[in-house]
């Protein structure tokens, strides 16, 4: 039996982790067809049936789950490589979290990394869930503990919200447009304050602005609050309340950039000083 290459094995995992021919296409630069003939050239070489095709996409046979399990390891080669073609100095470690967070992380990470550090960051800030499995990043900042088996991650210290204004006078809440409100925090302001909603901001640094101004009051991190010349109005939210996670994959992690960067990252965003 011909043993298979490894590019035919980089191309199996693309269709494992996208579920389906038309994303691997995307990610690899494979046109669908090509994907298909080499799907089925592998089956043949091993002799083992490694996807049901159905409507849906493709799904993992017993076999597939175990071959991918084998090679997992190709991944963690991959994402090495490609930072050395990208960077042809220090690889690039790929970091993505909410708006607050990236802002924070920006502000203070030329201070947390040291002089000497091995790796750049490149930060993506997202309120969507970025894919990390599908190398879509390296590191995720996260508002709850992800169930993936293949992911690893670890608590960072708990984010609390609050109201925020100018000053204590000022009445009313500057808010995001319903569509774009789809967050804890937006969900909220919805469901208390919907009547005292005055105006509306298209994402929430210009709403912080906004509430900078005098226009209204405005749901914030406290973190973020604190950060400008805004009064805190009232308690802490309880409701809103969450543990923060440092999300990896398990194979990525062991990468030393990656791993130094989660380190790095495992201070900073640790300190409640730097966060109150």
């Amino acid at each position: 039996m011909k043993e298979p290459d490894l590019d035919d094995l980089r191309l199996f995992l693309a269709v494992a982790d996208a579920g389906g021919l038309g994303s691997a296409a995307r990610a690899t630069g494979t046109s669908a067809p090509t994907l298909s003939r080499r799907m089925a050239a592998l089956e043949r070489r091993l002799n083992e049936r490694l996807f049901e095709r159905g409507p849906r996409g493709y799904a993992l046979t017993a076999a597939g789950r175990s071959l991918a399990e084998d090679v997992a390891g190709l991944r963690q080669v991959q994402a090495r490589l490609a930072r050395r073609m990208s960077s042809p100095t220090l690889p690039r470690v790929r970091i993505t979290a909410g708006l607050w967070t990236s802002r924070f992380i920006a502000r203070q990470l030329g201070t947390a990394r040291a002089p000497d550090a091995a790796w750049v960051p490149e930060i993506v800030a997202s309120n969507a869930t970025v894919d990390i499995a599908r190398r879509e990043a390296d590191i995720g900042i996260r508002n709850r503990r992800p169930d993936q088996p293949w992911m690893a991650a670890r608590r960072t210290i708990p984010i609390r919200y609050a109201v925020f204004a100018k000053n204590p006078d000022i009445t009313g809440y500057i808010a995001l447009p319903r569509g774009a409100a789809d967050t804890p925090s937006g969900r909220w302001l919805r469901a208390h304050h919907e009547s005292e909603i005055v105006t509306t901001a298209s994402d929430m640094a210009f709403a912080r602005e906004m509430a900078a101004s005098g226009l209204g009051r405005v749901v914030l991190p406290t973190f973020a609050g604190a950060e400008c010349d805004l009064v805190q109005i009232g308690p802490v939210i309880d409701a809103l309340t969450h543990d923060e996670w440092l999300v990896s994959h398990h194979d990525g992690r062991h990468d030393p950039p990656v791993r130094a960067a989660l380190d790095c990252l495992a201070g900073l965003l640790g300190d409640a000083t730097l966060r109150p």
